[in-house]
C-alpha cells in the first residue's frame, strides 16, 4: 500500500468512524476498490489499527469529560456519598456497556475477520440497518439526559453494540439506535457512543497489533498504517467536534440515505462483476 492510500483511507476512517454509516463497512469497500483483499492479515490488521488515531481524537476531545468521570469513579469507589453522583454512576455504566462487544469479538474473531468480509455482507448490511435507525430515529422520544443514564441502559447498548462486528452495520449506528428506543436524547446517545467507542476501539487495535505485527510488517507496512492512523486522527477529530454539533438540531435522515445508496451501489458493482465479494 503506497502513502497516499494510506492517507485517503485514514481520512475516511476518520470521518466515518463516528457518523453512522460503519467505517468498516467503508473501508472494506475502499479497500477492495483498491486491489487489495479486505480478509487478508495485514488488511484486517491495518483496518483495526488505524481506529487508534480515532480513539485518539475521541479521548482529546472529550478529556475533561473523561477525567470528571474517572474521577468520580474513583471517588466512589471509597466514599458511600460519593456513589450517589450522577458521574460515578455514568462511568460504571459505559464500563459495563463496553464488557459485551470485547467477549463477542474475542470468541467470533475468526469469523468477523474472514466470512464477514465479504462485501455481500456489507452492502446488505448498510441498508437493512438503516431501517433499523430509521425506526430508531422515528420513535425516539428524547425524554432522557445524560443524568438519566443507567447501567441497564448501556448494557442493552453494549450487546447491541456487537451487532456492529458485522461489517456495514456501524458500532455508532447501533449504539445510537439503541439509545433512541431507550428515550436518550440525541447529544446524550451520540456523547455515550464515543465514550462506548474508547475501549472497544483500542481494545481492537491493542489485539491487532500484538496478533499481527509480522503481517503488518510483510504486507501493509508500517508507515503506511502510521500514515493512516495520524490523519484518522486529524480527520476524526474534526468529525467528532462537527457531528456533536449537527446532531443537536437534526436527525439521523441523511446518513440513513447515505447508507441505503451505498449499499445499492455497491450490489450493482456486486452484481454487474466490476469488483469481487471477497
Amino acid at each position: 500500500m503506497n502513502i497516499l492510500e494510506a492517507a485517503f483511507l485514514g481520512a475516511v476512517e476518520g470521518l466515518t468512524e463516528f457518523l453512522p454509516v460503519s467505517s468498516t463497512g467503508h473501508l472494506t469497500i475502499l479497500e477492495r476498490l483498491l486491489g487489495h483483499s479486505p480478509d487478508d492479515p495485514d488488511i484486517t490488521a491495518f483496518t483495526a489499527i488505524i481506529q487508534v488515531g480515532a480513539v485518539l481524537a475521541t479521548v482529546i476531545y472529550l478529556r475533561k469529560d473523561i477525567a470528571r468521570l474517572i474521577t468520580a469513579w474513583f471517588r466512589g469507589l471509597t466514599r458511600r456519598e460519593a456513589r450517589r453522583e450522577a458521574d460515578y454512576r455514568f462511568a460504571w455504566a459505559v464500563i459495563i456497556g463496553s464488557i459485551p462487544i470485547g467477549i463477542v469479538g474475542l470468541v467470533f474473531k475468526d469469523h468477523i475477520e474472514t466470512t464477514l468480509r465479504s462485501l455481500y455482507v456489507v452492502s446488505i448490511a448498510l441498508i437493512l440497518w438503516s431501517g433499523v435507525m430509521w425506526f430508531a430515529d422515528r420513535r425516539a422520544t428524547q425524554t432522557r439526559g445524560e443524568g438519566d443514564v443507567t447501567w441497564k441502559d448501556t448494557l442493552i447498548i453494549g450487546l447491541v453494540q456487537c451487532m456492529a462486528l458485522i461489517p456495514g452495520v456501524s458500532r455508532s449506528g447501533a449504539t445510537t439506535s439503541t439509545g433512541l428506543l431507550r428515550g436518550l436524547d440525541r447529544v446524550t446517545v451520540t456523547r455515550l457512543s464515543f465514550m462506548l467507542s474508547i475501549p472497544a476501539l483500542a481494545g481492537a487495535a491493542v489485539l491487532q497489533t500484538v496478533t499481527e505485527f509480522d503481517a503488518i510488517s510483510n504486507g501493509v507496512g508500517w508507515p503506511a498504517t502510521i500514515t493512516a492512523t495520524v490523519v484518522s486522527f486529524i480527520v476524526g477529530y474534526a468529525a467528532v467536534a462537527w457531528l456533536l454539533r449537527f446532531i443537536a438540531h437534526h436527525s439521523y435522515s441523511v446518513f440513513i440515505w447515505y447508507r441505503v445508496a451505498v449499499g445499492a451501489v455497491t450490489l450493482v458493482l456486486l452484481g454487474t462483476g466490476v469488483i469481487p465479494a471477497t
